[in-house]
């Protein structure tokens, strides 16, 4: 039977991340009390199966059934796959948070679904689990996402950033935290405002694989040699989401209607169109910001496209850069993100506030389940 979570002082946590690029299983190790991040340890990438992927691409949209039931097992058992041959990872773990697959979020409706059961995870891999991190912010009239902001706040601490900032995250869905460090605590009123942006990567990924048979759009390469259909555009802009305040937040699927509006175009004009999609989504969002950013930090996989990184660049009025610029990890940011939230759930501290999901007050959400029913 393993011990107790401690109470104080810093623990070593395990954060596994599964988006909604539908990539693969993000592993991250880091040492943290709940404030302040301690240290980085180490990582890891376990890539989803084709077969599996399509797995979980069949569950998205759905509440229950078959698809969920296959695509929760899936979840599950790759976790644990991911987990056991990278073992070394566990080496010295207080805790692990995981995150889960998010087949369906329509929280003003069914609520939110992240489906992988936490409590298998800790008995199979004996260490305690957090996990459902949104369900409890939903309940209380939140959006349940993005989660990673306070994480963002304490990453700001971190770099020693003396200006408003913001984290971009670029997976499936986009989404912006504009973080205030000057503020002592993430949950103060003004410390940070956060929310989808708009479809990201996910319409491109979907693109290239009805068409090409491909995952992604590598590097940016068909897009690169694309003509924006300016008309498509527009039309995508006109959607009423983007008009809406903040806080609020995307299923991926909610706008899988773009495909649509690309359909009679050619692989790199689509994809160039879809690409210039995300960006204005973006360029759009940054006007909710209470203040001008100083910088903009870019995580996730469209960091590394240069084709959506140059749109940003001309279309926002601060630095864009990759978050390697100031020695953070971007293909790792929302692993470690979970595994920072874990130790704060663990703590009863507060993982969201009306500032980031627009919940009604300040929540810490999650479930810890610990092996052996200890």
């Amino acid at each position: 039977m393993s011990k107790a979570i401690a109470r104080t002082g810093k623990l070593r946590a395990l954060g596994a991340m599964s988006g909604t690029s539908l990539d693969g299983v993000d592993l991250a190790v880091i040492e943290t009390d709940g404030e302040n991040i301690h240290g980085f340890g180490p990582a890891a990438y376990h890539p989803y199966e084709s077969a599996e992927r399509e797995i979980l691409r069949a569950g998205l949209g759905h509440w229950h059934g078959e698809e969920v039931l296959a695509a929760t097992q899936v979840v599950e058992d790759v976790h644990l796959r991911a987990l056991r041959q990278n073992a070394a990872l566990c080496d010295g773990i207080d805790l692990a948070g995981v995150h889960g697959q998010t087949l369906a979020h329509a929280p003003r409706q069914n609520g939110t679904l992240q489906v992988g059961d936490g409590a298998r995870l800790a008995e199979e891999l004996q260490i305690p689990v957090v996990w459902d991190f949104r369900s409890d912010d939903v309940a209380m009239g939140g959006e349940g996402a993005p989660l990673a902001p306070f994480f963002h706040f304490a990453c700001a601490k971190y770099i020693s950033a003396g200006a408003p900032l913001c984290f971009l995250n670029l997976g499936g869905v986009g989404n912006v935290t504009y973080v205030d460090p000057r503020f002592e605590r993430p949950e103060e009123p003004g410390a940070l405002l956060a929310f989808d942006t708009g479809p990201a990567n996910a319409p491109v990924n979907d693109l290239m694989t009805a068409r090409q048979g491909k995952p992604m759009d590598e590097g940016g390469a068909v897009a690169m040699s694309g003509t924006v259909e300016t008309g498509a555009l527009e039309l995508f802009l006109a959607e009423p989401y983007f008009s809406r305040m903040p806080p609020k937040s995307l299923d991926r699927n909610d706008f899988s209607e773009m495909i649509n509006l690309v359909r009679e175009l050619s692989d790199s004009d689509a994809a160039a169109t879809l690409t210039a999609m995300c960006a204005a989504a973006v360029a759009q969002g940054m006007q909710h910001c209470p203040e001008a950013p100083a910088r903009v930090l870019v995580t996730g996989g469209g960091r590394r496209n240069p084709v959506l990184m140059e749109m940003l660049k001309v279309s926002l009025d601060c630095p864009v850069m990759p978050v390697e610029e100031v020695g953070l990890d971007g293909d790792m940011l929302e692993a470690q993100a979970f595994a920072y939230l874990a130790v704060r759930v663990a703590r009863g501290m507060p993982t969201s506030c009306p500032g980031t999901t627009g919940v009604s007050a300040c929540v810490g959400g999650g479930i810890v389940s610990l092996p052996n029913a200890q």
